[in-house]
């Protein structure tokens, strides 16, 4: 499987113009369950990486139902990293 979009422009470009395309890498991460419990993160930064992780640069070759940020081991269902970001959403207004 491969990066529908960003591939082509991190072998042509590099990976810091991947990176200004909103491509954040997130390493270490295998889900977005994980960037939702890493204290090391605030909500912004939490945000920006689902975000990364749940846009069209992300999505897979072929297959547009899963999303695979630069950093990750695998793909993972575009609809997990939706139901992140919701829970995301939560908690910051809880928070407020």
């Amino acid at each position: 499987m491969r990066l529908a979009t960003s591939e082509q422009t991190i072998w042509r470009e590099g990976l810091a113009a991947a990176m200004q395309r909103c491509l954040r890498p997130a390493p270490g991460y295998i889900s977005p369950d994980d960037v939702l419990k890493d204290p090391h993160l605030d909500i912004q930064d939490k945000r920006a990486i689902l975000s990364s992780w749940a846009s069209d640069a992300s999505a897979v070759q072929d297959e547009p139902g899963l999303r695979w940020l630069l950093g990750t081991p695998e793909p993972v269902p575009f609809h997990e990293v939706r139901d992140a970001l919701t829970r995301l959403d939560r908690a910051a207004r809880a928070d407020a």
